[in-house]
């Protein structure tokens, strides 16, 4: 056999003579290619099937309370809204006004909600209970904290193992979850505010704590130094940048400022909103994928919300649809309250602030 023929069985381009070795790298070529091809398409398959088990595992962390089917008709009426605006796209987003009731309960399951203070496995309360009223347009909203401590007649909730609750007078507030958990919470909330509540969020102890580690930490300013034993938070006053565990303590504590009421940790809780406002803002989530899948996860992993919020599609949604709310557009207020006659612990509605404040964000 003659170089001339071997060179013509390894290559088929052997006839080049002396450009025989180029010849075989040329006719390499395609099976580089091919590999390489099956290489990307291999990766995008892999990407692909990667961004399809994450929708799926943060839609499942997401829990759903079918909120409207429990209440029925016996609720305040729907606020009137204009249609979205129309446009190319097919879906556009929402523009109308929007109420929602925010909880952060101190739920009591798990290892990790009791490691952050949420006691035995006995229930949960809503340690934390605030009306956000979005404006429409989306670019303003006014948020309203209620006491926890106000004595309020609770209604008759349906419970979850079959029939009502009875009808409750001059009992604490946050008692509506701890008897009958989301549904009579937002029950309780319209009958004391006569505001119809469009969508329900919660988010426990730990999902919170979650939530500000996965944006890198808040930084909140406190007006005074802050010395709670029972929350384990001791603050000088000054600007401090919070971890979620350090954030979450100074979410809780009521007994290191002011005179000790919930009134005193409202604010605080007030201010850590905006500051997280902020940082949503300014973390570059839309340039870090896994920066925002970490939010995103820690997010949906604590979260509670009614049916009509319960998916990956349905939270984007609202979240892109409130891209134009900074913390300048938010007013934060507290429901107007008095000391309870019937207990100086407690407090009610102030009259006819109250009623007015409420009259305003129908």
């Amino acid at each position: 056999m003659t170089r001339h023929e071997e060179q013509g069985e390894d290559g088929e381009l052997g006839e080049l003579g002396g450009h025989g070795a180029l010849g075989g790298r040329r006719g390499r070529r395609p099976v580089l290619w091919k590999a390489a091809g099956l290489t990307l398409a291999g990766a995008l398959v892999l990407g692909v099937a990667a961004a399809g088990w994450a929708y799926r595992h943060l839609d499942d962390n997401i829990t759903g309370v079918d909120i409207d089917g429990a209440l029925g008709d016996d609720r305040p009426a729907r606020a009137v809204t204009a249609p979205s605006a129309s446009g190319a796209d097919a879906t556009p987003l929402p523009t109308g006004a929007l109420t929602l009731l925010v909880l952060g309960s101190d739920s009591r399951s798990g290892k990790e909600n009791k490691a952050l203070g949420g006691g035995d496995s006995g229930g949960a309360r809503s340690d934390t209970a605030m009306v956000v009223h979005v404006d429409a347009g989306r670019r303003s909203a006014t948020l309203v904290s209620i006491p926890r401590d106000t004595l309020v007649t609770r209604p008759s909730c349906p419970r979850t193992s079959g029939g009502p609750t009875s009808v409750a007078h001059g009992v604490m507030f946050n008692t509506a979850y701890e008897v009958g958990g989301p549904v009579c919470a937002v029950k309780t909330v319209e009958s004391l505010t006569g505001v119809r509540m469009d969508h329900y969020v919660e988010v426990d102890f730990s999902g919170f704590a979650r939530i500000v580690d996965a944006l890198g930490g808040v930084t909140v300013t406190t007006d005074q130094d802050i010395d709670d034993d029972d929350s384990h938070l001791h603050l000088a006053a000054g600007t401090h940048h919070l971890d979620g565990t350090t954030a979450l303590a100074l979410a809780r504590t009521r007994h290191g400022i002011g005179d000790g009421s919930d009134l005193g940790r409202i604010g605080l809780q007030q201010k850590l909103v905006k500051a997280l406002l902020d940082q949503i803002a300014h973390a570059g989530l839309l340039t870090d994928p896994a920066r925002l899948y970490r939010v995103a996860d820690a997010l949906t992993a604590g979260l509670t919300t009614d049916t009509g919020l319960d998916s990956l599609g349905e939270l984007t949604k609202l979240g892109r649809s409130l891209e134009g709310l900074t913390s300048g557009g938010v007013t934060t207020v507290t429901m107007p309250v008095v000391t309870a006659p019937s207990d100086p612990n407690r407090v009610v509605a102030k009259q006819p602030q109250a009623r007015q404040l409420w009259q305003s964000l129908r």
